[in-house]
């Protein structure tokens, strides 16, 4: 979807001073993948992910039985190796691939395309394409489907990859390599008990599969899961989610309002940045009774703007931390013309240090979203 016209900014030029420069940064980082950490608790193998519940804590009353929920605090005691391992992925390879589509430079595709052959094509390092041990909880369960949100990450890998295509680092052989591992894993998603389960949820958690079946369907060319996922966009998540004032009920609710607010926005503006096609901007896409993320945009940009404003209790974990440069706002404003959401995106931190704000920050590269060629890789 080419972005409308927001009077003096280009969104390719703004960007490319700070990606050029990430990019440099992890030019020459080795590829790390999940085989390098093995959870000894884990039920899979060394290729599978792992991960586990992050707020399920012993019981003081049972210290030795199943982990009971303290719903938004976070067990410092879990697993997430391999957590800190996509992390470190998805920064550099989100990095390299959008410099690559701003400035056409091989080096930084050469880069890219070692990263994705170690996590999805060779065979003594990559991960496999399910998640069949995410999020599990101790004495309880070997995994479930809420795991699946591990890895809403990859769909900006899946962006990434989408604009690597037609450098010359990426081969034949390679492209068709990673993009089976992703159809493998969006098989799974669409058919496992867990992906099933995950693709039902109500809240973020419903937001975050949609997103990631249209990012993997859109990178393999399945037409028909992207139409799908555009239907549930349009009549469940927006309708079902979404409060008249823009708000996110679901998310209002928890312990950590003010964040799981952003993530949720965050996620359901990129998805209907993936979706829309021209003539169609699901961004300003309006239900009958005038509900849009342009709407849910208005709600949280005050509070995104001046934390002090928020009122709601402050989050029971890291509310010091938020808000970063939330991709919720620049979707917005170029959607909507608002240049007072464009200069709030424009102070804030594009590249946060916490751990958890980064778990919970899945598209750092606009210019990967925003569809249309570049100005830097036309000059």
């Amino acid at each position: 979807m080419p972005p409308p016209v927001l009077a003096g900014f280009d969104l390719a030029e703004y960007e490319r001073p700070r990606v050029v420069a990430e990019a440099q940064s992890v030019l020459g980082l080795e590829p790390r993948t999940i085989v390098t950490a093995v959870n000894p608790r884990s039920a899979g193998g060394p290729h599978d992910w792992s991960s586990e519940a992050d707020y399920f804590w012993p019981d003081p009353r049972n210290p030795s039985g199943p982990f009971v929920n303290r719903d938004g605090m976070t067990n410092p005691g879990n697993f997430v190796a391999h957590r800190q391992l996509m992390l470190r992925f998805v920064r550099a390879f989100d990095a390299l691939a959008a410099a690559y589509e701003l400035t056409g430079d091989e080096r930084y595709a050469g880069a890219a395309v070692r990263h994705l052959r170690a996590w999805f094509v060779d065979p003594s390092t990559r991960m496999n394409p399910n998640l069949q041990y995410s999020q599990a909880i101790r004495g309880l369960n070997t995994g479930r489907g809420v795991g699946v949100i591990d890895t809403v990450h990859f769909a900006e890998v899946a962006r990434g990859i989408a604009a690597l295509r037609g450098s010359r680092s990426l081969t034949p052989a390679d492209d068709a390599a990673v993009t089976g591992w992703f159809r493998d894993y969006l098989q799974w998603m669409r058919t496992s008990a867990y992906g099933i389960d995950e693709s039902k949820r109500a809240n973020n958690h419903g937001t975050c599969w949609v997103l990631q079946a249209a990012a993997f369907a859109q990178v393999v060319g399945d037409q028909g899961e992207l139409s799908a996922c555009r239907d549930r966009f349009e009549r469940d998540l927006l309708p079902r989610q979404m409060a008249p004032d823009g708000s996110f009920p679901l998310e209002l609710a928890r312990t950590k309002p003010y964040g799981y607010s952003i993530f949720n926005l965050d996620v359901m503006t990129a998805l209907a940045q993936l979706l829309s096609r021209p003539g169609e901007n699901l961004l300003t896409y309006t239900l009958p009774d005038g509900r849009s993320l342009v709407r849910g945009v208005g709600f949280l940009a005050p509070y995104i703007a001046e934390k002090g404003k928020w009122p709601k209790p402050p989050d029971a974990m890291y509310w010091n931390d938020w808000p970063v440069r939330q991709p919720s706002l620049i979707f917005g404003a170029l959607a909507a013309g608002r240049r007072d959401w464009l200069e709030t995106w424009e102070r804030l931190d594009p590249d946060p240090a916490v751990e958890e704000v980064r778990r919970n920050f899945p598209i750092r590269q606009p210019v990967l979203w925003v569809n249309g060629i570049p100005k830097a890789r036309r000059d």
